[in-house]
């Protein structure tokens, strides 16, 4: 960015924050292209950063509701908790980095206990739903530097610039147990983005689902309601409105199990039927009765097992916070030297 922007928020009166987010999404051509590559191998994929777009953003709002999705109110449960002593252990005057924002509700409970934060960088895929959020959160934290960054947060990322930056302590702050749908080794490689984006004294404050009865996990992607389901076909909605494919939602249907072997959920869309879609400008894919896309995995660990996937991006863990079930846990790292 060419402006530099100053965060004082002992100053909040002379301070309205910016309305316009910058837009670092990738372009229709990119996702065409990503796509296409992704459905071509032998077990087919699409990336799981399309379910997000507005629909979709809503209904994800609308899973973190349900009874058996228990991730949600759980993480929500530790931050309202522990909110004061997550508050103290990252301040004084942090510069907040959040990836993948969705509606910022968990970041209300942190904010609320950080009137000293320098500025809030909301980063997330789904323009309309961050802007939507961040409206709210101007009209709640009206001395509050705000700076949406409309992205891909698995891409390198440049943050905007603030005045002080280089004299405050940046916090990236990942709730929502999203590390899980990155494998390991690609959770390694993002964490190593978002340290380098943050800088090598950061920290990082990440939500991390923990290993549990696969019964429980199972139900909390296979909710009665159906709004899971309705998550994962609207992947291919957005697919046929955006890049000119030509899907039968009816013709796919919704799957997902726990692999305990593998500790993960894997959610998938099955073709109900042997048939052909077509993509505008780029050809078609054929499916076979009962092969499946890959939309998403979720991984679920041990507390030494993200304690070493974390070490291994450079991170060293400070501290852990939990609820009494141990389900989840809210962890804070410091980037190592």
């Amino acid at each position: 960015m060419n402006n530099t922007l100053i965060a004082n928020p002992g100053r909040a009166s002379e301070y309205r924050p910016p309305v316009h987010a910058v837009d670092l999404a990738p372009s229709v051509n990119e996702v065409r292209a990503e796509v296409m590559t992704t459905l071509s191998g032998p077990q087919k994929m699409l990336p799981c950063k399309l379910f997000y777009d507005e629909y979709g953003s809503r209904l994800f709002d609308e899973i973190c509701n349900l009874p058996e999705y228990y991730t949600t109110r759980t993480e929500l449960g530790i931050m309202r908790q522990y909110a004061m002593e997550i508050a103290s252990a990252i301040r004084p005057c942090p510069l907040i980095v959040e990836y993948g924002s969705g509606s910022s509700v968990k970041t209300r409970v942190l904010l609320d206990h950080l009137p000293d934060a320098v500025a809030y960088v909301p980063i997330d895929i789904s323009g309309k739903h961050l802007m939507n959020s961040v409206a709210a959160l101007q009209r709640r934290y009206r001395y509050l530097l705000i700076l949406p960054v409309c992205a891909d947060y698995t891409r390198p990322i440049d943050l905007p610039d603030i005045d002080q930056a280089d004299s405050v302590r940046t916090v990236a702050y990942f709730p929502g147990s999203t590390i899980g749908n990155l494998d390991p080794l690609a959770a390694v490689e993002f964490l190593e983005s978002v340290r380098a984006t943050c800088g090598r004294d950061s920290r990082l404050l990440i939500g991390v689902d923990l290993k549990k009865d696969p019964s429980t996990i199972h139900a909390a992607y296979n909710d009665s309601a159906g709004v899971t389901a309705a998550f994962n076909l609207n992947i291919l909605r957005r697919l046929n409105r955006e890049i000119g494919s030509n899907f039968e939602l009816n013709s796919f249907c919704h799957y997902a199990f726990y692999n305990p072997w593998l500790g993960r959920v894997e959610m998938h869309l099955v073709s109900r039927e042997q048939q052909q879609v077509f993509f505008r400008e780029s050809g078609s894919v054929d499916f076979e009765e009962g092969e499946t896309i890959h939309t998403e995995s979720c991984y679920k660990y041990t507390l030494q097992e993200f304690a070493d996937l974390a070490a291994a991006a450079g991170y060293r863990r400070e501290r852990v916070w939990l609820d009494a079930r141990n389900w989840f846990s809210v962890q804070l790292f410091e980037a190592a030297g």
